[in-house]
């Protein structure tokens, strides 16, 4: 229900935390704009501003100075980019998520995804 209204589809797991990432797939299929960490499956699909936003992170051995930087940098894109976008031009709009939808059937279908695991793990 959440992926069928999203406009956004925001996620902020800490780097080399993330997991398989379909949920940003499944979100991007139904029109939602994925704004996520370089991690996962996102670092594959997103071109960005094309199809998607990432927020820059980096590693830091004190996980307090990683989320501050992490916030900084995902208000700033929120800030500049992507409510200027949402709000003043409905055609980028529009076609940052047509982008999304059609990049996000052609590579990250679930049988793809099962087909590849299946090799990778057991030949």
């Amino acid at each position: 229900m959440l992926k069928k209204g999203a406009d956004v589809w925001l996620n902020t797991p800490r780097v080399t935390r993330e997991a398989s990432g379909t949920s940003g797939m499944s979100a991007a299929m139904n029109g939602a704009i994925n704004f996520s960490i370089a991690d996962g499956w996102h670092p594959e699909f997103s071109k960005e501003e094309y199809n998607s936003f990432t927020i820059p992170t980096k590693q830091y051995d004190n996980l307090e100075e990683q989320d501050k930087n992490d916030n900084k940098h995902m208000l700033d894109i929120l800030e500049n980019k992507i409510l200027p976008l949402y709000y003043e031009d409905q055609k980028g709009w529009v076609s940052l998520m047509k982008n999304a939808m059609s990049d996000v059937i052609a590579a990250f279908d679930s049988g793809r995804m099962v087909h590849e695991y299946y090799e990778k793990l057991y030949s």
